[in-house]
């Protein structure tokens, strides 16, 4: 390509009105500013070699290129697909194992893909003008043993993986074929998929459709079959620090799967995922797939309440020794049962415990069996702990409610006001812009380039700090440490202020729980904030 030899062409672009030509090495001219072809062809007259006569240079790489341009043809469920490699990716860096991605959730996606009648079936669905592998029905042997072949138009990254990760053996699943299709029979002016539209438009009865939010739904069944240390709500807080892909994750396509019109709608997500919803979909796909019963969840697992419990006294800054008493908890009430907490798919009533909130539960209710919450006890039981501590200084300090809220309530405050601050600074628009349709595209690049650099000069007027990067991930939001003179840190304290000795048990000093009414245990503000904390720590993205 050359300016120089363009200057002689004159004329406005069609599509930016700008005049400024570059020449390409077929000859003809193009829009430096937005790119743009024209017909327009520079003459160039070789004298040397045949004279008089008119050449044009041509470039058969350059024609790959524009071919490429229109991109592979790929199903909405490839683009899926993509989004949970990535997803299982981000997850493997944060440290869960590498079955979790080879097996579990390769099967998982497997089975979904069968059931749904997109692959690993007679006659997938977007299938029916060509043939395709079939997965033979055979009741000798199992689907989860099974290795049909699964229908795919491009080499996207398959969940297993060739090389010293995976040794090759009988139950090793082979990766995705590449089954190419004519550009002709997939062509779309709707949609840069070749099934956008027709997805869009299905409504089968018993068929779960996949969608993104359903992509974190399977990554957190995933998580539960391996009974990884990760639960629902650090997976949302992982995707909302941007550690799992989700808001704009279709930018990380291929540069060939072209994504336009429809595919807008399947792949463009404008708002952070919910709890509830995705909690609803967990159960939503396993009763789906006909998933068998999970493994069991044991007292040595991280999802007992036992664990969580003790992982959640330390993040909100509570006595160690209230441990004790969360346990107690839990086995008196029969929510740290083998059968109580697997999860069980096929059996009558579909359900899996919400180990997080479960355990949170528990911490509120032994904060309640201590200090009753009644904005009375809670205040007298510390000031009778902040006179011992005041007397005893070199002896273990007693547990001060008071000072505990104190510390809570400030950091809390910081906490919000800086996720708040977050997500108001959050840029929704995806670096690789969206648009309606190929002829729009140039257009859409253009005002993107265009909002780029005004987001740019107005970054350097307003702040001239620099960007920090994005923070390393963690399990815990608060810690606490001896060391902090600001934050007091109670794991150490003492409970004997709050127990009394009877006979060779101790028990608690208040001897009610049940306030007289619900309405009047929602205005306590030391119940209120106890709530708070925990709501923040898990559902605080509803």
């Amino acid at each position: 390509m050359d300016l120089d030899e363009a200057k002689e062409f004159k004329e406005r672009c069609t599509q930016c009105a700008a005049v400024s030509w570059g020449l390409t090495d077929e000859g003809k001219y193009y829009c430096t500013s937005c790119h743009n072809v024209t017909e327009r062809s520079k003459e160039v007259v070789n004298t040397g070699a045949i004279p008089n006569t008119k050449i044009q240079a041509i470039n058969r790489g350059l024609k790959r290129k524009r071919k490429l341009e229109k991109g592979w043809d790929w199903y909405v469920c490839e683009g899926f697909q993509h989004i949970l490699y990535q997803q299982a990716e981000a997850l493997k860096t944060l440290g869960v194992g590498p079955e979790l991605k080879n097996e579990v959730l390769h099967n998982f996606w497997k089975r979904y893909l069968q059931k749904s009648k997109q692959a690993y079936c007679k006659n997938p669905v977007y299938t029916s003008k060509r043939k395709a592998p079939v997965l033979e029905d055979n009741p000798s042997h199992s689907d989860w043993d099974s290795e049909p072949e699964l229908l795919s138009d491009f080499s996207c990254p398959s969940f297993v993986e060739s090389g010293a990760e995976s040794q090759p053996d009988v139950h090793t699943q082979k990766p995705f074929p590449i089954i190419k299709a004519s550009q002709s029979e997939t062509a779309s002016i709707c949609s840069g998929s070749v099934d956008g539209v027709e997805y869009s438009l299905r409504k089968e009865k018993g068929i779960v459709k996949m969608t993104v939010p359903r992509t974190l739904a399977f990554c957190c069944l995933a998580l539960l079959w391996q009974r990884e240390t990760i639960t629902l709500s650090d997976l949302l807080r992982f995707v909302e620090e941007d550690h799992i892909p989700y808001i704009n994750a279709f930018q990380h396509f291929p540069e060939e799967m072209k994504l336009y019109g429809r595919d807008k709608g399947i792949f463009a997500i404008e708002s952070w995922p919910n709890y509830e919803d995705i909690y609803k979909k967990m159960i939503e796909i396993a009763t789906f797939l006909d998933l068998p019963r999970f493994p069991d969840i044991t007292e040595d697992c991280y999802l007992h309440p036992n664990m969580l419990c003790l992982k959640y006294l330390m993040e909100v800054n509570l006595p160690d020794e209230m441990h004790n008493l969360t346990c107690q908890v839990v086995k008196m009430t029969g929510i740290g049962e083998v059968d109580f907490l697997t999860f069980d798919p096929i059996a009558k009533m579909a359900k899996t415990a919400k180990y997080d909130v479960q355990a949170v539960a528990v911490i509120v209710v032994v904060l309640k069996l201590l200090f009753l919450l009644d904005d009375n006890l809670e205040w007298s039981l510390s000031n009778i702990a902040e006179k011992y501590n005041e007397k005893n200084k070199e002896d273990k300090p007693w547990f001060d409610f008071r000072k505990w809220y104190q510390v809570m309530k400030k950091s809390l405050d910081e906490k919000k006001q800086k996720w708040e601050e977050t997500r108001a600074k959050y840029l929704w628009k995806s670096e690789k812009p969206l648009y309606h349709s190929s002829i729009d595209k140039s257009v859409v690049c253009k005002r993107r380039e265009m909002v780029v650099n005004l987001q740019k000069q107005f970054s350097t007027l307003v702040d001239s700090t620099p960007t920090i990067g994005k923070k390393s991930p963690s399990s815990f939001q608060f810690n606490w440490t001896e060391e902090d003179p600001d934050r007091t840190c109670f794991h150490g304290h003492s409970l004997q202020g709050v127990l009394t000795k009877k006979g060779q048990s101790l028990t608690t000093k208040n001897s009610l729980y049940w306030l007289s009414t619900q309405k009047f245990c929602r205005r306590c503000v030391s119940f209120r904030l106890s709530c708070l904390i925990f709501k923040f720590l898990i559902i605080k993205r509803n």
